[in-house]
């Protein structure tokens, strides 16, 4: 087994890439319905033309996006930011436009009852009011069909000394456990991690450990979700995915990308490598990876919101489609013989392969566009949409630094 210097820039052969086309396209990404709204930084959210002021205009823009990309079947949904009266006629209005609502995200940060945490705060009156909340969100799971509910917690210190820690996550588990039982039979609980902010001192779910921790607590519907952006700088992702995936807790991911911290970018934009990795270690699970749900979560702030939707889509599939064409059977095989920068440039050759025409063919097969950037920039959907829902005053009244 000769390393082939040419191997990551020749197109893969037609048998191979044959093979590859379903597997690609097999690839199921969730957009969320944030994303499509004037969203922003925590210091300024900038208005654009035709971002989505509804939640049926948030659920046209993710139709939209699966139309060209035929990826994003399904759209993540926070509460109270998309409440509804009638959980039925939204789920049918997605259904008509090819879409399905996907993750229920609870939100338990923005009121000023959460000012000292929601499941962690000292007041029972509002750690009651955070429980009864989530439960609310189980309940919307089983009107919309809703598998997931993704929790993120906001809760933490600032100071020591300002709570007792201890019994902080006393009363975290106290509350979850509540929730659990109240999950559909076919539901599950995804608690997000971020090592920090908005609190400073200490976050009371900082780090996947302590998530992984609480969720064999629960029980085996509560699994861990890991979002690329809530990590210190360093962190290697695709070991904690191989640590997850071993011990069957990993339940999913919101992706993007970030330079400093939580900077809620496009995914794929800063470490493409990383992304390719994780998918690396994804496939090279085999079994122990179904059933992992891949959510996307971005903030944008000064990119076109739909545009940046759908380069997300396109990253992931590209990212996607470079971990399948992994040699596994020579990455093994030096592996074993120790070949250290033989089994490394293994993943390089896959890699630094030009994916994009395998990618224009199987989405051509599926009658899709062969690029769906190009599409959207020669579609007049971002225009007529900007035409009939206008500039916001203000984003002010959207949720900004949307970190759910």
């Amino acid at each position: 087994m000769r390393h082939d210097p040419e191997a990551g820039t020749r197109k893969p052969s037609s048998d191979h890439a044959s093979s590859l086309l379903d597997a690609i396209m097999a690839l199921e990404i969730e957009t969320p319905s944030w994303g499509y709204g004037d969203s922003g930084t925590r210091f300024k959210a900038f208005p654009w033309p035709g971002a989505a002021r509804t939640v049926l205009e948030k659920i046209e823009d993710a139709a939209y996006v699966h139309r060209l990309t035929g990826a994003a079947p399904s759209v993540a949904l926070h509460i109270p930011w998309d409440d509804t009266d009638d959980w039925a006629a939204l789920g049918s209005f997605a259904a008509e436009r090819g879409v399905r609502l996907g993750a229920i995200n609870p939100n338990v940060f923005q009121s000023d009852d959460y000012r000292l945490g929601s499941l962690c705060n000292p007041d029972s009156r509002v750690r009651r009011r955070a429980i009864d909340h989530m439960l609310r969100c189980t309940d919307i799971m089983r009107q919309t069909g809703s598998r997931a509910l993704s929790v993120w917690l906001a809760d933490g210190t600032n100071y020591a000394g300002q709570d007792d820690l201890y019994l902080r996550l006393d009363r975290l588990e106290e509350g979850l456990r509540e929730v659990m039982p109240n999950l559909p039979v076919d539901g599950r609980l995804l608690l997000e991690y971020k090592f920090y902010e908005p609190a400073f001192y200490h976050t009371d779910l900082p780090d996947w450990g302590t998530a992984y921790a609480m969720a064999l607590k629960l029980g085996p519907q509560a699994q861990v979700l890991v979002d690329t952006g809530h990590h210190p700088q360093g962190t290697n992702i695709p070991y904690i995915v191989a640590i997850l995936l071993s011990e069957g807790r990993l339940g999913g991911f919101h992706f993007n990308a970030r330079k400093y911290g939580d900077d809620d970018l496009i995914v794929g934009s800063e470490n493409p490598f990383e992304l390719f990795d994780i998918f690396v270690k994804i496939l090279g699970a085999g079994p122990r990876a179904s059933g992992v749900a891949y959510m996307i979560d971005q903030s944008h702030n000064i990119e076109p919101k739909i545009e940046a939707m759908i380069q997300s889509v396109v990253n992931i599939q590209s990212a996607w489609a470079k971990a399948l064409l992994v040699d596994r059977e020579e990455l093994a095989a030096r592996q074993l013989i120790g070949d250290v920068l033989g089994a490394h440039r293994v993943l390089t050759d896959a890699f630094q392969t030009d994916v994009r025409p395998l990618l224009a063919e199987a989405r051509s097969r599926k009658g899709l566009p062969e690029d769906p950037i190009r599409a959207y920039l020669d579609d007049d959907y971002a225009a007529r949409v900007a035409k009939e829902r206008g500039t916001a005053a203000t984003a002010g009244g959207y949720p900004t630094g949307s970190d759910g």
